[in-house]
């Protein structure tokens, strides 16, 4: 009898388990993010090539949609020039959560997406047109639309933003800010002084014989600056997304437009004299400026943008670099979250 009575114990608390697990399982709103199957994307789980038109041909850039949300969705323009959406898959860690659809795009030239040789490509102007080319295959909206770029993705930003603001229902620029001249001072005069001056020294006397290809140069300049102002980690401890993106970096795309200096922007670099710090005022949309205390431009600048633009808000990452995605993660997405939630809600 007790025999039975304890077989009897154990079947109640199998039930009882698979009942309880039943009851933990995923929420229908849940099932409504995750549910791709009134996309037409799903076939490739999310990813759709994108034929863009430009001066030089027709080329296909590669997008990827994550989740489902007809009110919030977020288009990830990509640093740079020429790399990849690879390090925002921490993202991954942070919007699923909230319910933001998002998606990941790499531009012409970058890895994922076709890649000309045609130096020409490599304008402002011209990608500003291809992110309008992409919104409108994505679908994307005034109602639903947040622009997101980080570094060369927040020029991009603001310069689609000035032309195109009626399409956007939010503007995120992180990590940038409005002036290249204002970024190079700032690298000089106030940067540049805080390296050890022997280092400093070394780095400037391959800079002057412009030969950035040099394993010594690349090293002084990882090891000594990006692990300061890039990303505030030990190299060996960087994200793997990051290195990814490192390694399919296209430097032809890169070099055009950002300069072949690691210590600034140089050259014949496209990108050396652009400044819209007169335009701003003229962003009329709910616009974040995200900052970090220690990167590679002033936080200052990236507050003035908040300011200057008709309706802006400011975060400061107050232990983050240039990539403050990384090393300031939670304040980073704490207030980006928050940032489009209230957007969304009429909050803002």
């Amino acid at each position: 009898m007790k025999i039975n009575s304890f077989f009897v114990l154990i079947v109640v608390l199998v039930l009882t388990s698979c009942k309880t697990e039943i009851k933990t399982s995923i929420s229908p709103s849940n099932l409504d993010y995750l549910d791709s199957s009134q996309n037409d994307d799903q076939y490739l789980g999310g990813i759709k090539m994108i034929p863009i038109s430009t001066p030089k041909g027709k080329f296909n850039v590669w997008t990827k949609r994550v989740g489902n949300n007809p009110k919030i969705k977020v288009l990830l323009l990509h640093g740079g020039p020429g790399m990849t959406h690879e390090i925002y898959e921490s993202f991954d860690g942070y919007f699923p959560n909230e319910g933001i659809e998002y998606y990941y795009y790499d531009q012409l030239g970058s890895y994922y997406s076709d890649q000309p040789k045609d130096l020409s490509l490599w304008d402002l102007d011209r990608f500003v047109e291809e992110v309008e080319q992409v919104r409108i295959a994505l679908g994307l909206t005034s109602d639903n639309f947040y622009l997101y770029g980080q570094s060369w993705g927040g020029i991009l930003g603001m310069q689609y933003a000035l032309k195109y603001q009626q399409n956007l229902k939010g503007l995120i620029i992180s990590n940038m800010v409005p002036s290249i001249p204002d970024y190079q001072k700032y690298s000089d005069e106030v940067l540049a002084p805080k390296l050890d001056p022997k280092v400093l020294n070394e780095i400037m006397v391959y800079e002057a014989k412009e030969d950035y290809t040099n394993e010594r140069y690349m090293e002084l300049v990882v090891n000594n600056y990006y692990t300061k102002h890039i990303i505030r980690l030990p190299v060996e401890a960087w994200p793997e997304p990051l290195n990814r993106s490192f390694k399919h970096i296209n430097h032809n795309v890169y070099v055009t437009m950002q300069g072949p200096s690691e210590f600034g922007i140089k050259g014949n670099a496209t990108l050396k004299y652009w400044d819209v710090k007169a335009e701003l005022h003229k962003i009329t949309v709910p616009t974040l400026s995200i900052g970090a205390k220690h990167d590679t431009m002033d936080p200052e600048q990236m507050k003035f943008i908040s300011e200057e633009v008709q309706n802006g808000r400011f975060l400061l990452c107050p232990n983050g670099s240039h990539l403050s995605q990384f090393d300031d993660q939670k304040i980073y997405f704490q207030g980006l979250v928050q940032f489009i939630k209230d957007v969304d809600s009429g909050a803002f």
